[in-house]
């Protein structure tokens, strides 16, 4: 049997209501009024396209052993790097086996689903036996344009393989054409978008329910048959349209989360399967299209493992995690739309050498130290001497990875002085549970979020982005967990 047997998905914390942008910019573009319900999800500042994929593939492998994954597939028209394999960057902060095919897939909005296809194929000839397909778009949009409100910012994983196999896939059919709906030149920053009833009636209306329909004929299944139904479209009506070409009620078609999320660019057919996924009951069947120069569909039938699967966040735990600002402003120069003045302390040099980042890859990118084969005591970063002051044993530190251990603060500050996109930079050290200590930024918080005691998780961030060069400096951040209250009882322990 071959099918999906994981998935995982991650939507950002930080929401934009969609009034707060009628509100600031509707005198200019009136338009944007007819859409401008719920919110949308939006990167804070150290957020792009291959965080959110190492966040959404660390919640896919809960409860798998990633030793065995053979490939690595990242889907994404919003990669940050055009000639350096971004799927690499994600591989390397989840500590992947060297020995792995990694393939970065992109250029269209059904870039997410080529690749699951790709990805079980792959399984089904027997060349792999598992492989991590993610998802993610971070979209530049234009302000007071239709795409800022269409638009979310999210990252979808499905981890296919032949064991332990939660929804077996049927079948597939594909259509490629060159349908315009938007573009992007290599060159340009913004999508440049062809007539809406264009979109609507030759594109959206046309493509989806041909390839659908073709997929459940080479399959010899009826609407009927499909329990549920999913594909994107941003358009409210053309949406439902669709659903009654197929002859689907609407109990069968899966919300496009507009009001919660926005269209997550090419993740989010997977972000879609994903919130299906997390109410399938065994025995219900899926249909999945994904829409953009023709259109992909699957179809999965989903067993009895899907009980067994470990808990996760998914779409529904990324999105109650969520907190919404309605601070247009913020919004733009957090995203480089609005420039603003940071002072001559943002002046520092900013090249990143990369002989030092080949050699320390494990430490900064998969945050991995050392611990101790004769006291077991873990330390970050790994050191030749042993920091237990009682063993002090030379050259005995075994790879320990620290990401997925829980910590705790010990102390933190809110600097102002320090450079910052959003001041006051916060930063502290932090206890890792079972040792090992480390100097870190905390992000998705407030200074008045953090105490001393407080559990946090570590998150895989942007550290900084070298403009001048195009590069970007990734690291680990340390996430205040919410709602716990708990506080040291010994601050100074």
């Amino acid at each position: 049997m071959i099918g999906i047997t994981s998935f995982g998905a991650f939507i950002p914390r930080l929401r934009l209501s969609r009034t707060s942008i009628a509100r600031s910019m509707g005198w200019s573009a009136p338009a944007i009024m007819t859409v401008a319900q719920g919110e949308r999800s939006i990167c804070n500042w150290d957020e792009d396209s291959i965080t959110m994929a190492v966040a959404s593939a660390r919640d896919c492998l809960i409860g798998k052993r990633k030793e065995e994954l053979d490939g690595l597939y990242l889907a994404s028209t919003t990669l940050p790097f055009a000639d350096r394999q971004n799927a690499g960057i994600v591989a390397a902060a989840l500590n992947l086996r060297d020995d792995m095919l990694t393939a970065d897939v992109t250029a269209s909005q059904k870039a997410g689903t080529t690749a699951l296809i790709t990805a079980l194929e792959s399984v089904k000839s027997g060349d792999r036996h598992h492989i991590l397909v993610t998802a993610t778009d971070r979209r530049e949009t234009k302000a007071a344009s239709m795409y800022e409100m269409w638009c979310g910012d999210g990252a979808a994983s499905l981890m296919v393989g032949e064991r332990d196999v939660i929804a077996e896939f049927r079948g597939s059919h594909s259509l490629s054409c060159d349908f315009v709906d938007h573009y992007r030149g290599s060159m340009k920053r913004y999508d440049y978008m062809w007539e809406e009833r264009w979109i609507r009636d030759e594109g959206y209306s046309k493509i989806i329910p041909e390839t659908v329909s073709a997929l459940l004929d080479k399959l010899g299944i009826t609407m009927d048959q499909v329990d549920r139904l999913i594909y994107p479209c941003v358009f409210k009506s053309e949406h439902r349209k669709i659903a009654g070409l197929l002859g689907a009620d609407s109990g069968k078609v899966v919300d496009t989360m507009h009001e919660v999320c926005g269209e997550t660019g090419c993740a989010h057919p997977l972000v879609m399967l994903v919130s299906a996924l997390e109410r399938a009951k065994p025995g219900e069947r899926i249909v999945v299209a994904g829409f953009g120069q023709g259109c992909n569909a699957l179809c999965f039938d989903v067993t009895e493992h899907i009980l067994h699967l470990p808990e996760r966040k998914g779409a529904e735990g990324s999105l109650a995690g969520g907190g919404s600002i309605d601070d247009y402003p913020r919004w733009l120069t957090s995203r480089g739309i609005i420039e603003t003045d940071r002072g001559i302390r943002a002046e520092i040099p900013m090249q990143t050498a990369m002989t030092a980042l080949w050699r320390k890859r494990r430490m900064i990118l998969g945050l991995v130290g050392g611990r101790c084969r004769r006291c077991g005591t873990p330390q970050y970063p790994r050191m030749d001497i042993c920091v237990n002051p009682l063993c002090g044993a030379l050259k005995s530190q075994d790879d320990y990875e620290f990401a997925p251990v829980p910590a705790v603060i010990k102390t933190f500050t809110g600097d102002f002085l320090a450079v910052s996109v959003d001041p006051p930079a916060l930063y502290g050290m932090i206890q890792f549970e079972g040792g090992g200590r480390m100097m870190t930024d905390f992000t998705d918080c407030t200074l008045k979020d953090l105490k001393v005691g407080l559990p946090v998780t570590m998150a895989f961030k942007r550290r900084a982005v070298d403009t001048g060069r195009g590069n970007v400096n990734y690291f680990w951040k340390a996430v205040p967990v919410r709602g716990t209250g708990i506080v040291d009882d010994d601050p100074v322990r």
